[in-house]
């Protein structure tokens, strides 16, 4: 390995010596402060080593990783929401009782897998970022492991989990059988070529990934997991972690030119259009918040799968990529904004105001639609901000929601995906009734007296995103340009 590739691997080197440091500082003394502040370190210390890597990219570092502009754009993204994490995570486990200095090591197991996912170019790469990411995240989802819920919810994702990666291995191994290699590019057979095992083996392939991406039907276990895990926990599997599993498919998809049979295009509609109507339609029957942000996520990850049959469709890989990434970054910052508001809402002093004791399994009835009901008069600020985000992942111009899924439409047009386009604007109608519902909710007058609005620890982060999802749909050309940059690479 060359010098250039050392620099090249900086990031992922900066993660996983910081997570060496911690577990030694951790084995020397307990300490939470101690812990926050090695894991806030280690991601700013990789966010430093992005700068160095640009300037050797693009460069394959053997024949697993690429450092490219995609990739490093993807580490980037991640970096910075494991960052917003830490802050939230601490809050959120400061007020509860037990040990707290394993979540930050395990949060940077599972950036660094999701990193690895960002650059990875061979199968061999892809399951060793996946599985680093989500053994990891086994363990976070069950973190309070007093509670039955969050045990319940870390089972069930390590059950269809652990099935979801055999059967991406089994595919790739079929797929290895017909095209000899396992790098993405040549991994798929040309159109007209291969046997019924290319076929059975591309269909496990994407099977496998749609698990983790939570498409229909394989979303069983999102709303499970939403609703039992840490909020942060949640906040970061939506947004991270599955941001990281679409770079790896957008990758795949670009690379081994699966997208020029049209069993994998047939098979890729089936799954974006299934998800935007069941996502929606589920999403509308739900009275728990968490779970309808599941199934709302499950809606979002179809309408960004319209994005990524285009990558290598009329218009050029660029059309799709880049509507894929837009969209990626503005359904991140929204959902990351509106699981911020969920934890702000839920904070030892709005939880005293309705006499909940923290820890109880009544943490978990945090979500209930009902609980929402008068916000605006008790809690105005986040009231404020929830909406901001709920109109965002509705798509209400002057929103990142809007931009991104503007640019899906764009891209849904050229491309001439018409009948996915029409299942997008249903679902964006039913999308929109249920998140205007809750809006409506949150405005009701309530007997209990207004509360001082006084952010906690976590408002300047609620604050932020809030303005940042404004920022993104008044002015998104600065987005557009660093997407349009890193694609360049």
């Amino acid at each position: 390995m060359t010098a250039a590739d050392l620099v090249a691997m900086a990031p992922l080197a900066a993660l996983a010596a910081g997570v060496l440091v911690l577990l030694l500082a951790i084995a020397a003394r307990r300490d939470a402060r101690l812990a926050w502040a090695v894991t806030g370190a280690t991601v700013v210390a990789a966010l430093a080593m992005v700068v160095p890597a640009v300037e050797v990219a693009p460069r394959a570092v053997t024949p697993l990783l690429r450092v490219d502009g995609l990739g490093l754009l993807g580490v980037v993204l991640f970096l910075l929401g494991s960052l917003a994490t830490v802050p939230l995570a601490a809050r959120h486990l400061a007020a509860r009782p037990g040990p707290v200095e394993e979540f930050p090591l395990l949060l940077l197991l599972a950036t660094l897998g999701a990193a690895t996912l960002a650059l990875a170019t061979h199968v061999a790469s892809l399951l060793l970022g996946l599985e680093l990411l989500s053994i990891a995240l086994y363990a976070l989802i069950a973190y309070p492991d007093r509670g039955r819920r969050p045990l319940e919810a870390a089972l069930k994702y390590l059950v269809l989990s652990g099935v979801s990666s055999a059967t991406l291995l089994f595919g790739a191994a079929l797929l290895y059988a017909e095209s000899g290699t396992l790098a993405f590019a040549g991994l798929v057979p040309a159109a007209g070529t291969g046997s019924v095992l290319t076929t059975a083996g591309l269909a496990l392939v994407l099977a496998g990934l749609a698990f983790k991406l939570s498409l229909v039907p394989f979303h069983q276990w999102t709303p499970e997991v939403y609703e039992g895990a840490p909020v942060p926990v949640t906040a970061w599997l939506a947004t991270v972690g599955k941001g990281a599993v679409v770079l790896v498919l957008l990758r795949l998809l670009a690379e081994s030119g699966a997208l020029a049979r049209p069993d994998a295009v047939l098979l890729l509609s089936v799954l974006a259009g299934a998800s935007m109507l069941a996502g929606n339609l589920l999403a509308l029957l739900e009275d728990d918040v968490r779970r309808l942000l599941a199934y709302s996520s499950v809606a979002h990850l179809g309408y960004l799968l319209v994005a990524l049959l285009l990558v290598d469709a009329a218009g050029g890989p660029q059309l799709g990529t880049e509507a894929a990434l837009v969209y990626l970054l503005a359904y991140g910052v929204t959902t990351f904004g509106a699981f911020t508001v969920l934890e702000e809402r839920s904070a030892p002093g709005a939880r005293r105001q309705h006499g909940a004791a923290l820890g109880s399994e009544e943490d978990f009835d945090d979500g209930a639609r009902e609980r929402f009901r008068g916000l605006f008069r008790r809690r105005p600020a986040v009231a404020l901000a929830f909406t901001v985000m709920l109109l965002s992942l509705a798509g209400i111009p002057l929103t990142a929601g809007f931009v991104g899924k503007f640019y899906v439409v764009a891209a849904g047009v050229e491309g001439g995906l018409w009948a996915l386009l029409a299942l997008l604007v249903v679902g964006s109608g039913v999308g929109l009734f249920y998140s205007l519902r809750l809006v409506h909710l949150m405005t009701l007058p309530v007997d209990a007296p207004s509360g001082a609005d006084v952010p906690g620890r976590g408002g300047w982060l609620l604050g932020g995103l809030t303005v940042l999802v404004l920022v993104l749909g008044i002015l998104p050309e600065p987005v557009l340009a660093l997407v349009r940059a890193a694609l360049a690479y």
